[in-house]
């Protein structure tokens, strides 16, 4: 890891409208999930992207990180009006943080996916971490990602205007048409782990958690910057298409072939002896 990699990291979320939408999307899911006080983690931090987003302004922030550079880069790149995270560097498998004691845990940026054989275990980390009434973020990457055909054969520009129309209108053209699963290279034989929904709300579950939301990030236009670029030179279409992303991220199918999927789940602040600690090793 060095400070090149830590700028690359910082700056794919920014420069251009697609990135500006990944990064709205995210940052829109964190915010409904934002724990309100209490102790929050971003686990697998990199340069602090979204780590202003974990918690409420309430809350007390820590980011772990295996690489000391993306560290410093958190430093360089906070915000001065937010109070400054603790800062750990430590593996996500064995956190020097007691059991149970986070009013939120937050693994973004596919770390999960890219831990390979560890996936699991950095996974159930995580999840030990919450405490009864705490939530959990993640971010996985199951699928090649979709594209909505409808969207895809507008003319070029007709993207802005249709956002004219009322939503309600819009969504069913999308669904009706259907969309168009990418074809990608296998990430698998580079160590990859593709975590899918299926398994992360199996795992949550046995755990006691209960799912509250999952959204494939960008399901309709993620893929074409061009109409990105396009809805965010109208005026008032850019809020429009960050809504229309989040309900089509909503449908089974996004989900599941998902390039990018956010699932929140929470731990009942009580649950009954039957399923209190099923699958805590």
């Amino acid at each position: 890891m060095d400070d090149y990699r830590v700028g690359r990291e910082w700056r794919r979320y920014e420069g251009t409208a697609q990135r500006e939408l990944f990064r709205g999307l995210r940052e829109r899911f964190l915010a409904r999930h934002a724990a309100g006080s209490g102790w929050v983690l971003d686990l697998g931090s990199g340069p602090g992207r979204f780590t202003p987003y974990v918690g409420t302004d309430a809350a007390r922030r820590v980011a772990i990180e295996l690489a000391m550079p993306m560290l410093h880069g958190l430093r360089q790149h906070w915000p001065s009006s937010v109070d400054r995270p603790e800062l750990l560097l430590a593996d996500g498998r064995k956190m020097p943080i007691r059991p149970r004691s986070l009013s939120e845990v937050v693994v973004l940026g596919n770390a999960i996916g890219f831990a390979g054989g560890d996936a699991i275990p950095l996974l159930d980390a995580a999840a030990d971490g919450v405490a009864p009434g705490g939530r959990i973020v993640l971010e996985t990457a199951p699928g090649p990602g979709t594209a909505s055909r409808y969207l895809h054969r507008l003319p070029s520009g007709a993207m802005a205007r249709l956002l004219r129309a009322p939503l309600t209108a819009v969504i069913p053209r999308v669904t009706r048409e259907g969309f168009q699963v990418f074809e990608r290279e296998d990430r698998t034989r580079h160590g990859f782990r593709p975590v899918t929904e299926s398994e992360l709300t199996e795992r949550l579950t046995a755990r006691g958690f209960v799912v509250r939301e999952s959204m494939a990030v960008a399901p309709a236009l993620g893929d074409f910057p061009d109409r990105i670029e396009d809805v965010r030179a109208e005026p008032g279409a850019w809020d429009r298409l960050l809504v229309l992303e989040e309900r089509l991220g909503a449908l089974p199918i996004a989900r599941r072939e998902a390039a990018a999927l956010l699932l929140a789940a929470e731990r009942p602040s009580s649950v009954g002896p039957a399923s209190a600690e099923r699958g805590v090793k």
